[in-house]
């Protein structure tokens, strides 16, 4: 049996795509970084490490699209565009765990 499809990407501008991803990778490594959620110092320091180049690359993203007169979000596309790329499941990495009932 095959899994279900993936409902497709919407239309996005290549700034657009850029910005998601960019978006996603910092959302990965806070995940990673989140001291409620993590169990290693180290794997938690080397996504502190390169959180800073992805910052800027994030940076970069929104800076491009600025420049190419793209000054506004289109908020209802790319919340899509995140659901699509599991941005949900991701998101809720950098969240605090509600408390364990014991």
């Amino acid at each position: 049996m095959l899994p279900p499809e993936l409902p497709p990407l919407p239309a996005l501008t290549r700034a657009e795509s850029e910005l998601i991803d960019r978006y996603l990778d910092v959302v990965d490594l806070l995940g990673r970084i989140n001291p409620a959620r993590g169990t290693h110092t180290y794997g938690a320091l080397r996504a502190a490490q390169a959180l800073a180049g992805q910052a800027a690359a994030l940076r970069d993203a929104l800076a491009l699209m600025h420049a190419r007169g793209e000054s506004e979000l289109h908020t209802p596309t790319l919340a899509r565009a995140l659901r699509v790329l599991d941005g949900e499941r991701r998101a809720a990495r950098i969240t605090v765990p509600p408390e364990s009932a014991s």
